[in-house]
């Protein structure tokens, strides 16, 4: 490697296969170059959470990073770990700063078939990755009460309305996104589209959200009447905008093969749904891009707290590495085309490709045990499961 990766570690299970990933698949193999930020809750809270600010700068600098999954803080999580604060999800932090837009895929095999029978293809969903409810602010009243919207220009105009009138006591959010970002959004799925020649497909609710998400909408049809028209129809490629309620049953009805765009909290949702009904979320891939083309891989998945409980008082886990190491193998392979590195670009193929060998002859997780056909499954420990894959690795790195 000649730039480094920006490398963000994280919180509980994924951070125990973190290491052994690094350990078992990565170092023997690569002569890896991180910059390391410590995005583990404890370390967040020891620094006012500047450590998530700075990885994500840090990847504005370097242009690719891989990032652990990461727990967002509760209630119960802050008395467990003797918070400052409730911080604010590490990945709405990342996202807010980079922008751009989260595809998110099944990694599927011949042997796991989809929940539902006519999906015959994977499907990506396009996340947008900046405000909505992750960048909102809330206020509980516990009596009778005003709440107002209020925008002051800096032209001196003024704008207000009443969201409501509480007779008793009440939850209030409030929640913006920007023009800049929902184009950089736009523009981020037409051009995916356009690179994997995929249909594009954009849903919201603007019939009740008449100015909001109606506003996701006119910039979409805006871009694509003006720039990229001409492009899906030389590639006989389609976009089309649907409520998202009709999405769904467009979905359910599909054969797949297509993109999926969202705004950013029903591609939270969608996405789990996805990856779930291909089989497992610990099988999907994440990546953030940026307008700039800077490019954040991550696990889609959580923390997995039971098994690091497990996991604590020395009992073996089966827990599922695929997506980070999908996450590691991504950011590999675009540090290897950003820096004409063929080796680099060879060697995460080559992983990703052991990964599957391993799957396909039946070497899985418990998670995926039963959700198998066509072979019979062995189900093994995490390190187990890595192990394998290194075997197989090591075998297609010397052919």
């Amino acid at each position: 490697m000649t730039t480094p990766l920006v490398e963000m570690d994280g919180d509980e299970m994924t951070r125990i296969l973190w290491k052994m990933i690094k350990d078992e698949l990565i170092l023997p193999f690569v002569d890896l170059k991180t910059e390391y930020f410590d995005l583990g809750l404890p370390h967040r809270d020891e620094t006012n959470d500047q450590v998530t600010i700075d990885s994500a700068e840090a990847t504005k600098k370097y242009g690719v990073a891989v990032k652990c999954a990461t727990i967002t803080p509760n209630a119960q999580r802050m008395d467990e770990y003797k918070l400052h604060q409730m911080w604010k999800s590490p990945n709405g932090t990342i996202r807010s700063i980079l922008d751009g837009t989260v595809f998110r895929a099944p990694i599927t095999i011949p042997s796991i078939k989809p929940v539902v029978k006519n999906w015959e293809q994977p499907i990506t969903i396009a996340r947008h990755a900046y405000g909505d409810v992750y960048k909102g602010v809330e206020i509980q009243t516990n009596e009778p009460g005003v709440a107002k919207l209020v925008f002051e220009g800096e032209s001196g105009k003024k704008e207000e309305v009443v969201i409501h009138d509480f007779k008793s006591a009440g939850v209030i959010q409030g929640m913006h996104n920007t023009d800049a970002s929902i184009r950089s959004f736009a523009h981020s799925c037409f051009k995916f589209a356009i690179d994997t020649k995929q249909d594009l497909w954009f849903s919201t609710k603007d019939t009740i959200s008449k100015k909001y998400d109606a506003r996701f909408r006119s910039i979409f049809e805006e871009l694509y009447e003006q720039e990229y028209k001409i492009q899906f129809e030389q590639l006989g490629i389609e976009y089309f905008y649907t409520l998202i309620d009709d999405a769904i049953a467009r979905v359910i009805r599909s054969k797949g093969g297509f993109i999926w765009a969202c705004k950013n909290y029903d591609g939270d949702v969608m996405s789990d749904m996805l990856s779930t009904a291909f089989g497992s979320l610990a099988m999907m891939t994440s990546v953030l891009v940026s307008p700039e083309g800077n490019y954040e891989f991550e696990a889609a998945h959580g923390t997995v707290t039971r098994h690091y409980y497990k996991y604590l008082k020395g009992e073996e886990t089966s827990t599922n590495p695929m997506a980070t190491i999908f996450a590691w193998s991504g950011a590999l392979r675009k540090r290897g085309e950003l820096d004409n590195l063929t080796a680099l670009v060879n060697y995460a193929d080559q992983l990703e490709a052991a990964c599957l060998d391993t799957l396909n002859e039946g070497i899985v997780t418990k998670d995926l045990v039963n959700l198998m056909e066509g072979v019979t499954p062995k189900a093994v420990t995490s390190a187990g499961f890595i192990s394998a894959i290194r075997e197989r690795l090591e075998k297609r790195m010397m052919s």
